[in-house]
């Protein structure tokens, strides 16, 4: 990633890495607060992640903190912008609204740092910003530029019906989306999501991400939503409310999470609660397309009741005949049999998995809650796997600039 940042500016913008360490959060905050001012441009983030204790305005600060640290050494961004721009397709995010986050960001560290903010260093942030947001731009179009040439694609929101809804368990329903226009889908990466717009009554519209669970074909999607107690409402409204024959608004497949076309090394899919569902497209995608590829499907969850798509799995491995299913059961019911229902009791470990599995040289993929996911990353990578092999998934706050 070529640098053409005047020398003045990477001066000025490393030497307000300390200011951006101290307040950080506080002129992420005050970003937001002057973005939201614009209902048109406050309708654009999902503002489910706004909240969770101020976890975007973190996430946010902490990714600008790490341009400012990495100014002299873009290419270490490069997994950053590629889910940035992701993230950017999914949520419809167009080049006329970058300014509003120039202009919210600049106004920012103005109120935040006060006469700390000099002309100078605003102008070196506006430079740094439109460097940065040039290469997101160019990023974003050739993305969108591969979806529209590919069969079935489409740009912006895009209008299907809910043709089935399948209960999985007792807290994950499956919808199965079709195209009102009868055309076909642009068939998704195994691994990638879709986002949905949900005209939830009493609220703004929301925006949310849901990982595809099926393998990719022209004809339909598959999501499986997991009904959350707490939160906004999304997922209470697809499991309460939508019912076959509903119309959602969703745009193409996006992320960068994703089973490769051709995987060269064995696959571990590694799943907790509802993160199973990539691993599910995942799956389906190795029993079609990869005959002779191992692989262990590893998930846990709290018990039958909340386990979905195990007979499915079951029958996509005996069929394969190299995929291995293990499944752990934190609080198995008296129904459920070790060995039958399932068949470890207690959580996953790093340790089980070192002495079951390939461990110095299989491929990765995990999806789960957060806190799974920070134990597994943290775990692996100090348990001796390189970095590049380990593949993760979550939704929610993440290291992004625009659009969360």
């Amino acid at each position: 990633m070529t640098n053409p940042l005047s020398a003045e500016t990477i001066a000025l913008v490393k030497a307000s890495v300390p200011a951006l360490s101290e307040h950080g959060a506080a002129i992420t905050a005050r970003m937001y607060e002057r973005l939201f001012e614009d209902d048109h441009i406050r309708g654009l983030f999902n503002q489910a992640n706004q909240g969770e204790g101020g976890a975007q305005v973190h996430a946010l600060a902490a990714a600008i903190l790490g341009y400012a640290q990495n100014i002299e050494n873009l290419g270490a961004l490069a997994p950053v912008v590629e889910r940035i721009a992701q993230k950017h397709i999914g949520y419809h995010i167009l080049p006329e609204h970058y300014p509003y986050v120039a202009a919210a960001l600049l106004g920012a560290i103005g109120d935040v740092l006060g006469e700390a903010a000099t002309p100078d260093l605003l102008a070196a942030w506006g430079e740094a910003y439109w460097f940065l947001a040039n290469i997101l731009q160019a990023r974003e179009a050739r993305i969108r530029g591969g979806i529209e040439q590919t069969p079935g694609g489409w740009h912006g929101w895009r209008r299907f019906r809910v043709a089935q809804k399948i209960q999985e368990s007792a807290v994950i329903t499956s919808f199965i989306l079709c195209p009102i226009d009868r055309g076909l889908v642009v068939p998704h990466k195994p691994g990638q999501y879709l986002t949905l717009r949900l005209p939830v009554p009493g609220q703004p519209e929301l925006k949310r991400n849901y990982s595809i669970s099926c393998a990719p074909n022209a004809d339909y999607y598959r999501i499986s939503v997991k009904r959350e107690a707490d939160g906004q409402g999304g997922s209470r409204f697809l499991h309460d409310a939508v019912q076959v024959g509903a119309v959602l608004e969703v745009t193409p497949p996006a992320g960068d999470f994703f089973l490769p076309d051709d995987p060269r090394r064995p696959v571990v899919l590694l799943s907790g609660g509802v993160g199973l569902t990539p691993m599910v497209s995942m799956i389906e995608t190795i029993a079609e397309r990869h005959p002779d590829l191992e692989t262990f499907y590893v998930h846990g969850t709290l018990s039958s009741a909340t386990h979905a798509m195990d007979e499915h799995i079951r029958a996509l491995a005996r069929r394969h005949g190299r995929i291995a299913v293990t499944t752990f059961y934190n609080e198995p019911q008296a129904v459920d049999r070790a060995g039958e229902t399932f068949d470890h009791a207690g959580i996953i470990s790093t340790d089980w998995l070192q002495r079951n599995l390939p461990f110095d040289r299989a491929d990765f993929y995990l999806c789960g809650p957060k806190p799974f996911l920070r134990a597994f990353v943290s775990e692996l990578s100090l348990a001796g796997v390189e970095a590049d092999r380990i593949h993760y998934e979550f939704f929610g706050p993440a290291d992004e600039l625009l659009a969360a």
